[in-house]
């Protein structure tokens, strides 16, 4: 197995534990969103100080103020979306949280000066379609938690548009252990105000589990982009739509409606159209300097 191939084995595997997660977060539907929240980051700053005394590393934040915003940003984006799938069909959920690569074009445009690309217009024209079919506008209330789904996946963008910009200045273990251990404490006054739902064993071994799978998820995401290029593999993150929307019908019978498979289709296939194009900009640039190259050479031959 080569390393492309180990890549997107990582990226479907990370995909599958954030559809886990999902279904996690689902199943504990009698649990205040503050305690999984909670649990969730709870894991992570065990693991991470683990792994941190393991590897004999030193936390330092050099840019305090945008490591507090992204953890802030972080943490809002992951309370919409644990809000979203306990109130809607858990693969909408994850659909429309989805959109944010889109999102990320956006906000890197705005504040980090990137240009977008034709291509990338034309896939974000998809992905915003594909939005509004999973939304289905109405005036109805089973509109609003598809528009904090939707608002998890905006929160989402911008959330990496940061981390775009910190990791000039900050290593992954502190973003990491920032955005947990600012999450933690966020939600401590949601639990010391009578919030607190005391869970049963089988809750506990679940919340855990909601840690677990999480930690599993970035874990395998982060291999993914180590053995392969993000413009390799990014696109079979996608396939955590169609793990979640098996896990929906299997466990909660929750099957998804014309016009949802129809706009998830969408977002998938903008996430396609990307990617391919970002492969033959890619390659475009290759035989540019395939060519630079071919030309320099001929030109110190004749002058030799």
């Amino acid at each position: 197995m080569d390393d492309d191939e180990k890549g997107i084995m990582y990226m479907v595997l990370s995909s599958a534990f954030f559809a886990l997660m999902a279904a996690t977060v689902k199943f504990l539907g009698d649990i205040p969103l503050a305690e999984k929240i909670f649990f969730r980051n709870l894991v992570g700053i065990l693991f991470g100080l683990f792994m941190v005394s393991r590897n004999g590393k030193k936390i330092k934040v050099n840019n305090v103020k945008l490591v507090l915003l992204r953890s802030l940003i972080g943490f809002f984006s992951i309370a919409s979306y644990f809000y979203a799938i306990g109130q809607m069909k858990m693969a909408d959920a994850v659909i429309l949280n989805k959109t944010s690569p889109f999102f990320v074009m956006i906000f890197a445009a705005l504040f980090l000066n990137e240009k977008i690309k034709k291509t990338q217009l034309f896939s974000l024209s998809f992905a915003v379609l594909g939005a509004l079919f999973v939304i289905k506008p109405s005036l109805s209330s089973e509109m609003f938690p598809a528009l904090i789904a939707l608002s998890a996946g905006i929160l989402s963008g911008i959330s990496y548009t940061l981390l775009r910009h910190l990791r000039k200045s900050e290593s992954s273990e502190t973003i990491v252990l920032a955005f947990c251990t600012f999450s933690t404490l966020a939600t401590l006054p949601f639990l010391f105000t009578g919030k607190f739902v005391v869970p049963d064993l089988r809750e506990v071994l679940a919340l855990f589990a909601l840690g677990l799978f999480a930690l599993l998820a970035q874990f395998f995401v982060t291999k993914a982009y180590r053995f392969s290029e993000a413009g390799e593999v990014s696109i079979y993150a996608y396939s955590n739509i169609v793990f979640s929307v098996i896990i929906g019908i299997i466990i909660f019978s929750e099957i998804p409606d014309s016009l949802s498979i129809f706009g998830g289709s969408a977002i998938i296939m903008a996430g396609f159209i990307n990617f391919y194009a970002s492969k033959l900009r890619k390659a475009g640039r290759i035989s540019t300097a395939d060519e630079t190259k071919t030309a320099s050479n001929r030109r110190a031959t004749k002058a030799s």
